[in-house]
């Protein structure tokens, strides 16, 4: 047992429902959410009942784990988030090679990006987590492989798929590709888990 399980209850306030019905946004079994968060089942299974209150680190573990905010698992109203995400307020960010600029509000069950993709750039890298991804190409073309299947994609094209399909992006053209990209917020974005270089035709 984690030490984490044996935090003393809380005085917070009840989160049972929003607990269980945050994990299933995710697409989290009980067991998996648990494991990820340090807890047996049966001690998640008590805080999403109400039988157990969770402490503050249980909260912040869970909030990561399901990609949302302690608030939204507490059942705050958040009254200050803006549903329009202006185009001077998008400040991009590199990673991995790619550059992202957020295209949606924070704390939600989704996010929204606008990527850039470099030529040659993780290509060999395959990922496969819980979810769903969707992608439309802004400019330029891209090879996606789902599986054993190869798709190339060109401007206006787009694709939609359950996120537990092994999965590659790389860019065709020498500068790159542009997509807008929306998936489901579980981990964070650096974080998707990765099956590492596979050898085969990526062209």
């Amino acid at each position: 047992m984690s030490s984490s399980e044996t935090e003393p209850a809380s005085t917070l306030p009840a989160v049972a429902p929003q607990l269980r019905a945050l994990r299933r946004r995710a697409s989290l079994t009980l067991e998996a959410a648990a494991r990820d968060a340090g807890l047996s089942p049966a001690h998640l299974s008590r805080l999403e009942t109400g039988q157990r209150q969770p402490s503050l680190p249980m909260l912040l573990s869970l909030a990561r784990i399901y990609g949302t905010t302690v608030s939204e698992l507490l059942g705050e109203a958040v009254t200050d988030r803006d549903a329009v995400v202006r185009a001077a307020d998008m400040e991009p960010t590199a990673a991995g090679g790619w550059t992202y600029w957020p295209a949606g509000a924070p704390g939600r069950g989704m996010q929204a990006l606008r990527v850039h993709v470099p030529h040659g750039s993780q290509g060999d890298i395959v990922r496969v987590h819980p979810g769903e991804e969707w992608l439309y190409v802004l400019r330029g073309r891209l090879r996606l492989r789902l599986g054993d299947t190869l798709h190339r994609l060109s401007q206006g094209d787009s694709a939609h798929f359950d996120s537990l399909t092994p999965h590659r992006i790389d860019a065709s053209d020498p500068d790159g590709v542009e997509l807008l990209f929306v998936h489901t917020l579980l981990q964070s974005p650096t974080a998707a888990l990765c099956l590492g270089p596979i050898h085969g035709d990526a062209t």
